[in-house]
């Protein structure tokens, strides 16, 4: 049997190359120019970051394929870089048209019914001999697709014997694909993964496991097989059982390196020095809630209950408080604030945009009431000042507010990431609440803290519902209360797809709908995924593609196409991040007024705008949104009394992957369930940090959404193992293990996090 890489001759070379160059054991540190050879080394630490026997062991198979079985050709995407496991079927020559010489056609597939075409250019008669039909073989390269074909242009590809002859039990080249389970591994255009298979069975041949980091006792109870033997078998399986074992020991290895590193973090920071906030009574927090126009559910009760005990200690606080839209999260942290304010401390409310970080000042403002005006007239006696902070204050407006914030006069500070600059410091900062965290990056997080002598208690808020298992695993070192309840008043929220493509006529209509309900005197958003011309901003979705669909539509070409055609007459907004601060602002004054009856906007409206009259929400090419997103951002309609209206326009088509995930959001308000639905389909590196530091994730097996049993196990043995052992000073390969696995920036990722 022989190998045949296409017009790929110098992966060929590579391979031929290689081959162990010593004799004596390898280990995890081990150069791979040592064992494969310079240039294949050199491959490899190029296109895949692998540089020593230990980076290609951990180098994990993204699948195996069986003896048997075809890869389920029908799921491939066009453009998608691929490796299947096929059998060929025909084979067909016919001469080119455009130049001379004959064009090979190969097909391979199954009897189910998918096929890919495989095309080789120019005259090769030996080719056609090798891909005879009923052989297997595995075929890699771009799919692509001309005259609704399937196809791959001069694939690189591997036979693998046929049966009867021997092949490939002869034949030395081939051993890693001598068993049953095939490995596929992430790979390269210039390294298939068949050069990948050959270089780890030529380390395995003479790598020395490391020491087994897991303590004896874990691997017993917990029932798991020995480092060695799960690396050998993760790459070269010997049955399905010994492959599922395998991968559970490694997953494990994973999954408890992340929960030491964060409950090693929770237990040291449960022995820093923090200032104590008890409550004080007949204070500030007493006179707020006898104010209160409602009474606080049970959830925020309880919750408020959780916070104050945390406030009450002589250690930080360190609290996730995650609710749906709506649930009321802003007066429970206006609570502890308050709690703060009376013990003498000062609390500040660090916001994501501008116009969020506005209406908070707003809003505030208004639950306070003369609570909140020290200094003025209509003052409570116990009144505390309230101070917005942003990046568009005048010079005049900002020195008075820094100067409020350092004397401690102004207890409640709200503002952007400009309360991180030079120049605005506190009197006595005892609280840092967070709102939708995911938007700040840990340096300007951290950068707040530090403000203050002693590390601040700190509450994370967020209306994103986090899965149980991404909690557990990226804010496990973080107490975590939830807001199920919505707040009385609140009404329930309707959310329809609109197929633009398919049905233009239910376009018109959803445009109809939205001025029924203007003339019932309500208002309405439309969401766009761009602003317009100009440099790409944050809040945008991607402009193209590679599949080279047309742009997302933008704010600036839609509203006026509005304007003069279905909502005419209307009286309509723009809003974006790239208008100036005092327009934003202007805007949103006006919407919230009700002088603006459509407010067009990208997603700068995601988070906290709070505008009990708007009750139908637009949003435009709602496929180039995520799940989290889009329910983020229906949850601005229905504040109020009455029903809120979600209609997603989408030209994706029914069955395609886009137009199911836009059916699953219209279907469901319950968004715990769109959360596990979001985690389905992002990559599990960025939940856990990887894309944050812009390095290759080390988590490469454990997935959040299936190993939920395994992450709660692993984080009971970390705990039990820390209370034992909080530095494992009597468990040094365990510790190397934990360092090698969750670096030292990841592992300040989610401390910090």
């Amino acid at each position: 049997m022989r190998y045949w890489w296409g017009s790929n001759e110098r992966a060929k070379r590579q391979v031929r190359s290689g081959g162990s160059r010593m004799s004596e054991p390898a280990t995890v540190d081990t150069p791979l120019k040592k064992l494969v050879g310079e240039k294949t080394a050199k491959a490899l630490a190029t296109h895949l970051d692998l540089h020593t026997a230990g980076d290609l062991v951990y180098h994990f198979p993204r699948r195996y394929d069986e003896r048997g079985e075809h890869t389920d050709i029908r799921s491939l995407d066009v453009g998608e870089d691929v490796t299947v496991l096929a059998q060929v079927q025909r084979t067909a020559v016919r001469p080119m048209r455009q130049r001379r010489g004959n064009l090979l056609e190969v097909t391979v597939g199954d009897d189910s019914g998918g096929v890919l075409t495989l095309t080789f250019f120019g005259n090769q008669a030996w080719r056609e001999r090798e891909l005879r039909p009923g052989r297997w073989g595995l075929f890699a390269g771009k799919v692509t697709e001309f005259r609704g074909k399937r196809q791959l242009n001069g694939p690189d590809y591997v036979l693998l014997g046929a049966g009867g002859e021997g092949e490939a039990a002869a034949n030395e080249e081939v051993e890693e694909f001598a068993g049953a389970l095939i490995p596929v591994y992430p790979a390269a255009a210039a390294l298939p993964t068949w050069v990948i298979a050959r270089c780890v069975r030529v380390v395995l041949d003479t790598f020395t496991p490391p020491e087994d980091p897991l303590p004896a006792t874990v691997r017993a109870s917990r029932n798991l097989v020995g480092i060695g033997p799960a690396l050998r078998e993760i790459h070269r399986p010997s049955s399905k059982e010994e492959l599922y074992r395998a991968r559970r020991r490694l997953k494990w290895d994973e999954a408890f390196a992340v929960q030491l590193t964060l409950v090693q973090r929770k237990h040291r920071a449960a022995d820093w020095p923090a200032k104590a906030r008890a409550p004080r009574a007949g204070a500030l927090l007493d006179a707020f809630d006898a104010r209160l126009p409602y009474e606080l559910t049970s959830g925020q009760q309880t919750v408020g209950r959780e916070i104050a005990a945390d406030l009450a200690t002589a250690h930080p606080m360190h609290r996730l408080l995650q609710g749906e839209v709506g649930s009321g999260k802003t007066v429970v942290a206006l609570r502890a604030m308050l709690q703060v304010v009376d013990s003498g401390g000062q609390a500040a409310l660090l916001a994501p945009t501008e116009v969020l970080a506005a209406q908070h000042y707003r809003g505030i403002l208004e639950l306070l009431g003369p609570l909140g005006r020290a200094g003025e007239l209509d003052a409570a006696p116990d009144a505390t000042g309230v101070e917005l902070v942003t990046g568009s204050l005048g010079t005049a407006a900002r020195r008075r507010a820094v100067t409020e914030v350092a004397q401690g006069r102004a207890g409640i500070v709200i503002g952007t990431h400009a309360l991180l600059y030079e120049g605005v410091d506190f009197a006595d900062l005892g609280l840092v609440v967070v709102d939708e965290q995911h938007r700040f990056g840990v340096e300007q997080r951290d950068a707040l803290r530090a403000k203050a002598d002693q590390p601040p208690h700190v509450l994370v808020m967020t209306a994103t519902p986090i899965p149980r298992t991404v909690a557990m695993t990226v804010y496990g070192d973080l107490e975590i209360s939830t807001l199920s309840q919505l707040p009385q008043g609140r009404s329930p929220i309707a959310s329809h797809v609109v197929p633009a493509a398919e049905k233009p006529a239910f376009l018109d209509r959803a445009w109809r709908r939205l001025r029924e309900e203007v003339a019932a005197g309500h208002q309405a958003y439309v969401v766009c995924p761009r602003i317009g011309e100009g440099p790409q901003s944050d809040e945008e979705a991607p402009r193209e593609d590679d599949s080279g669909r047309r742009p997302p539509l933008a704010v600036t070409e839609v509203a006026p196409l509005l304007a003069e055609g279905p909502l005419h007459g209307l009286r309509i907004g723009v809003l974006h991040g790239r208008l100036p601060a005092d327009e934003k602002d202007a805007v949103m004054r006006s919407f919230a007024a009700g002088q603006i009856d459509v407010l067009v906007a990208t997603t700068v409206v995601e988070v906290g705008v709070n505008v009990p009259n708007a009750t139908v929400m637009v949003v435009l090419d709602a496929d180039r949104f995520g799940v989290s997103q889009l329910h983020q951002l229906r949850g601005r309609v229905g504040r109020g009394s009455a029903a809120g209206l979600c209609l997603l326009v989408s030209e994706a088509l029914e069955g395609s992957p886009a137009r199911e995930r836009l059916d699953a959001v219209a279907s469901t308000t319950d968004g715990f369930k769109l959360a596990e639905l979001d985690l389905e389909q992002r990559r599990e590196g960025d939940v856990l940090g990887a894309t944050q530091s812009g390095r290759r994730s080390h988590l490469r097996l454990l997935s959040l959404l299936r190993d939920t049993d395994l992450i709660r196990d692993a984080r009971a043995e970390a705990i039990a193992l820390v209370e034992e052992d909080p530095e494992l000073v009597a468990h040094p390969a365990l510790a190397a293990s934990v360092a090698a696995l969750v670096d030292e920036e990841r592992a300040e990722y989610l401390e910090k996090g």
